[in-house]
């Protein structure tokens, strides 16, 4: 396994893991009734992840060209980890529509 495939793999997996945190905090926020900084956050998360999905995104591009030899639980993990972020975004979203119809 190369270091650029590791740095690759572990960027993935750092981007998203923000990308999550401000989504919960996204919940949080709208859980208390600050629906700017709901909002912020999932700008926030949003940036991490767009971050994040463009190194995949590179990944597959090599793979694709024949360029990428590698694989391995490190890549499924942080493949993982973006979908575990991209659902964590639309439940996110979700509930604080719900906080929002439910907040005097």
């Amino acid at each position: 396994m190369t270091e650029a495939f590791e740095t690759a793999c572990f960027g993935i997996i750092t981007y998203v893991g923000t990308a999550r945190s401000c989504f919960i905090n996204a919940v949080q926020s709208a859980k208390k009734g600050d629906f700017k900084e709901a909002e912020e956050q999932i700008r926030q998360g949003d940036e991490a992840f767009t971050e994040g999905h463009h190194i995949h995104a590179d990944l597959l591009a090599q793979d694709a060209s024949g360029e990428l030899k590698e694989t391995g639980l490190i890549l499924m993990h942080a493949e993982d980890q973006l979908m575990s972020a991209e659902t964590f975004r639309v439940m996110a979203e979700e509930m604080i529509e719900i906080y929002k119809k439910i907040t005097p």
